[in-house]
């Protein structure tokens, strides 16, 4: 999305983040099967919540295709772009959403976050969303936070 770090260079960038309700670390091609099947299984859900537009497709995308996502993902995190999480349940270790931080394309804003969970996880989905705006806007150094 962005040339530029979205974080200065001596910001050390979490690798983990846990809550009771579920547990966050970097997106990255060792997800792609479960990151696959959580969202292509809640596409309407996540359309109807998430304020992602046109993502995800209406008509779902191939293992192959999401993979090289993920893999965009994961360069974005290490480059410093951008910062994807999986969402993970904190018992059984199933992918349950997906946290994007990346630079905001409004001008009034510096950075834009959104988030999704599975459907069959929608009680998660007010409480994932505040709890990162909490931790992101208190210990991040992001400056103007789009987050809805």
């Amino acid at each position: 999305m962005a040339d530029t770090a979205l974080v200065p260079d001596d910001f050390e960038v979490p690798t983990e983040y846990v809550d009771p309700r579920f547990r966050l670390e970097p997106l990255g091609p060792q997800h792609n099967v479960a990151d696959h099947a959580a969202w292509s299984g809640s596409i309407e859900h996540i359309r109807a919540t998430a304020q992602m537009g046109q993502w995800p497709p209406l008509d779902g995308m191939s293992l192959e295709a999401n993979l090289g996502d993920l893999q965009r993902h994961a360069d974005d995190f290490t480059s410093r772009r951008g910062f994807t999480y999986t969402v993970l349940d904190p018992g059984t270790g199933d992918v349950i959403g997906c946290v994007y931080l990346y630079p905001s394309k409004k001008p009034e804003y510096d950075a834009v976050l959104r988030t999704w969970v599975r459907a069959d996880r929608a009680d998660l989905d007010t409480g994932l969303h505040s709890t990162l705006v909490d931790w992101l806007e208190s210990t991040w150094p992001l400056g103007k936070l789009d987050h809805r």
